[in-house]
């Protein structure tokens, strides 16, 4: 078992230094690897960043059929390619929606979907802020309940509860913004 291995055992058994440990070895490598994938080093320290929190958090198994540092890897590839098929997701249009944004008007859409987004954004920080973390990771973050269980450590059933609290403190808070039903 090689030194990243048996690390991460002790991780797993609770020694939250290995961790560290971890962290520290290999961080750099992983790094210039998921550049290479998206050819930006901001974006790859980030999914760097992503990739030891999947770790830290899901724990999920090494099955030693391979290094320490090529399972890393391949699950820091996994972080990589769903960031793109997220990104590519995001910037697909077709030509005819592209088309339709200069010939029916919708720059003047364009412009009061980005002013709503700028309302919804005031709205969400004045929310408290266990609200403001559940919509975060429920909306823009496209987690699940029992992901964001796990994060905030509370159970599906209150996540769901809050979700729905914080649905309604939002919607209390929009409609003094100015919006009305018809808008939410």
């Amino acid at each position: 078992m090689d030194n990243g291995a048996s690390s991460y055992r002790r991780f797993l058994d609770g020694d939250d230094s290995a961790f560290t440990e971890i962290v520290r070895d290999y961080k750099d490598g992983l790094i210039f690897f998921l550049g290479s994938f998206v050819g930006d080093i901001q974006t790859a320290e980030e999914l760097a960043e992503d990739t030891f929190v999947r770790i830290g958090i899901k724990k999920p198994l090494f099955g030693a059929r391979s290094s320490f540092k090529t399972w890393l890897y391949a699950v820091g590839r996994n972080v990589a390619v769903d960031y793109l098929r997220k990104i590519k997701r995001q910037n697909t249009v077709s030509l005819e929606t592209y088309g339709q944004v200069y010939d029916d008007g919708s720059l003047e859409n364009s412009f009061f979907r980005e002013e709503r987004k700028i309302v919804i954004h005031r709205a969400m920080s004045n929310l408290k802020e266990e609200y403001r973390q559940v919509l975060w990771l429920f909306y823009f973050e496209d987690l699940s309940q029992k992901e964001i269980s796990k994060i905030m450590k509370k159970s599906v059933h209150n996540i769901e509860t809050l979700t729905y609290r914080a649905r309604q403190s939002l919607k209390s808070e929009l409609i003094k913004e100015g919006f009305t039903y018809e808008d939410l």
